[in-house]
């Protein structure tokens, strides 16, 4: 079985139990990919209206019939 490559500098990743910044190769890449987080490099894709948890459904209630 191969080691996971780091998603920052693309070097082998120590299994989990021998390696505390998992997955990532090293604290420098794990702190690294946190600046890009910080930094608003990467983004989550934007929901459609249809799919916007904070929003109630057309009837009002989530989860509730017309009989209450």
């Amino acid at each position: 079985m191969s080691l996971p490559n780091c998603p920052i500098c693309k070097k082998p990743v120590a299994p989990r139990a021998e390696n505390p910044a998992f997955p990532f190769c090293s604290r420098r890449c794990r702190a690294v990919d946190l600046g890009r987080w910080l930094g608003e490099e990467y983004r989550m894709p934007e929901r459609h209206t249809e799919e916007r948890e904070d929003e109630l459904p057309p009837d009002g209630f989530p989860g509730r019939g017309g009989d209450a």
